[in-house]
C-alpha cells in the first residue's frame, strides 16, 4: 500500500449544521490523517475556478452558488491509499446510493448538499491541494 495525500472539502451544508467535527472524526476513524486544514468562505471567482472542469455542465451555476453559500473546510488528508479510502468513507455522490455508515449516507441532505467533496484521482488531488494550499501549510 502507498502513503498518499488527497483533498477534501467539508461543504456548506455540513458547516451550517455544525458537523465539521463529526466529519473529521469519521475520516480519522477511517484511517486518514488531517495534515492541512482551513475554514474559508469561497467567493464566486474562487468557486468558478475550482469547478472550472464542470463549466459546460448544466449544474455548474447551482454548484457555485451552493459552494459560496457558507463557509467550507478545505483539507489535505494523508493515509494508505488516501484517494480511494476517502472516497469509501464519503460514500456515493447520491446519498440514497451510499453505503450505510458513510459520511453521505449518515449526514448528507441531498445529492447537491452531500456534505463532502473528495478528489477522484492522485492527479486531481495534487491540482486541488495546490489550488488551496502552499507547501509550507501542509505539515505531516
Amino acid at each position: 500500500m502507498a502513503l498518499e495525500r488527497t483533498f477534501s472539502i467539508i461543504k456548506p451544508d455540513a458547516t451550517r449544521r455544525n458537523l465539521t467535527g463529526k466529519v473529521i472524526s469519521m475520516l480519522e476513524e477511517g484511517g486518514l490523517r488531517v495534515v492541512a486544514q482551513k475554514r474559508v468562505k469561497l467567493d464566486q471567482a474562487k468557486a468558478e475556478g475550482f469547478y472550472a472542469v464542470h463549466k459546460e455542465r448544466p449544474f455548474f451555476n447551482d454548484l457555485c452558488a451552493f459552494m459560496t453559500s457558507g463557509p467550507v473546510i478545505v483539507q489535505v488528508l494523508e493515509g494508505e491509499n488516501a484517494v480511494a479510502r476517502n472516497r469509501e468513507i464519503m460514500g456515493a455522490t447520491n446519498p440514497a446510493d451510499a453505503d450505510e455508515g458513510t459520511i453521505r449516507k449518515t449526514l448528507a441532505e441531498s445529492i447537491e448538499a452531500n456534505s463532502v467533496h473528495g478528489s477522484d484521482s492522485l492527479e486531481n488531488a495534487a491540482i486541488e491541494i495546490a489550488f488551496f494550499f502552499n507547501n509550507d501549510e501542509i505539515v505531516g
